[in-house]
């Protein structure tokens, strides 16, 4: 299959070209029906003469090419509905009936806040234009109409706000919230380019925007015969409830808290889209440790929900540990080094009057064991090298809490080499 991309400079247009050519040369194989040949990509530095050739080869066309932020009103129309004619009229030209995609936008409803946009009118005369060809030629034509985009690449200060707040927040920048109640519906830029993938395969998803008592003229609605296209993944947030999240994600360095990010939520997204703008200047940053003679300690993460991970280093012949927590539990994981790990359940055997025994778990670099700290088991760590410091990760259900530690001194043994 040869694929046609206009306006491939762009933001859609250089996620989805990426993304084709991994396809392309086999290093993603989530699409094993796609056999993509060629891509040709044309924006505004290619020559009609290019768009010509692609035209004449082309099995699909993604037509992203548009004008959204011109000097002159003018240029609405001919950015957009101008360079549609100029397309469709080419593939008319050479008869090649491929099929053919195009972007437009949800201001073509002309509705709402969108009532009189010019952006809009154009769009909108270009959706007119593909259902005409398609009409005329028996074309299969694939109209979507965007809402708010985000994800890596986005130009901000543009036509983007998450990618100007993104922008703003990562380099200390200054910004303005107009209405922090505004609520925007987004499009994630990967799961856009997951649905233009389904169209490739004739897999796209059909709907309408009725007007009526129940919708607006915004909403789609899915209709398996429709005549538009739409993403079915989008989400809702609000400027504030965007600000809010995006502010968590800058003091992360300071607090080693990360973020709850569930699978396919939006902040998941948005998080990864505020990393994408990050300087260099801030993508490495210091940990705080906390050193002693033993060694040192360092919190690595901290969740609000999953607890905390830590890295601990005991110096040649030291023991770390020594003490039993109520609730807290742990999983502990020698990375480098030799050692073992001790713990006891802590009071009376009430059947043998005596303490309870001692398990004992070797730990090495070489074999990684994880070794669960059960709560109420008095348990530490010994590094039986004379050379080589002992390096462990740790894990507890719950961060560290000054207030409440949870953690009462108590030896494993009296057999300790302190």
């Amino acid at each position: 299959m040869k694929i046609l991309v206009t306006g491939s400079n762009g933001f859609i247009g250089r996620n989805l070209v990426k993304n084709l050519e991994e396809i392309r040369d086999g290093r993603n194989r989530t699409r094993p029906n796609l056999n993509i040949e060629e891509i040709y990509e044309y924006d505004n530095k290619s020559s009609r003469d290019e768009l010509i050739r692609a035209c004449k080869k082309a099995d699909y066309v993604f037509n992203l090419a548009g004008v959204n932020r011109p000097k002159e009103i003018s240029e609405f129309t001919k950015g957009n509905f101008g360079f549609a004619s100029t397309l469709l009229k080419i593939l008319a030209d050479v008869r090649n009936t491929c099929p053919v995609m195009f972007a437009s936008s949800s201001q073509a409803s002309l509705v709402g806040r969108f009532a009189g946009s010019e952006y809009g009118k154009s769009k909108l005369a270009s959706e007119k234009l593909f259902f005409k060809y398609a009409a005329d030629t028996g074309t299969k034509v694939l109209v979507y109409r965007f809402s708010n985009l985000f994800g890596k690449w986005c130009r901000p200060n543009y036509n983007s706000a998450v990618a100007t707040f993104c922008n703003a927040i990562a380099n200390d920048l200054e910004y303005t919230v107009n209405d922090p109640m505004t609520e925007l519906e987004l499009i994630y830029i990967d799961d856009l380019v997951e649905e233009l993938l389904d169209g490739l395969e004739g897999k796209e998803h059909h709907c309408e925007y009725p007007v009526d008592g129940e919708h607006t003229g915004l909403e789609a609605v899915e209709t398996p015969c429709g005549r538009y296209c739409y993403v079915p993944i989008t989400h809702h947030a609000t400027l504030g409830e965007i600000i809010d999240l995006l502010n968590s994600f800058k003091g992360m360095p300071v607090t080693c808290e990360i973020p709850s990010i569930p699978d396919g939520s939006f902040a998941k997204k948005l998080y990864s889209t505020y990393l994408s703008y990050l300087p260099s200047s801030k993508i490495a940053y210091s940990i705080r440790s906390h050193v002693d003679n033993r060694g040192n300690f360092t919190e690595i993460f901290r969740t609000s929900c999953c607890g905390q991970v830590s890295i601990n280093i005991a110096k040649p012949g030291i023991t770390r540990g020594q003490h039993w927590h109520n609730s807290k539990c742990e999983i502990f994981i020698v990375i480098s080094g030799h050692g073992i790990i001790q713990e006891r359940k802590v009071g009376i055997d009430p059947e043998t009057k005596e303490a309870y025994p001692i398990l004992e778990f070797e730990v090495t670099g070489e074999e990684m064991r994880a070794v669960q700290i059960l709560p109420g088991y008095t348990h530490n760590i010994i590094n039986l090298s004379e050379t080589e410091n002992l390096v462990t990760v740790m894990w507890a259900n719950e961060p560290f809490d000054e207030k409440y530690p949870d953690t009462f001194y108590e030896p494993v043994s009296n057999n300790i080499h302190a």
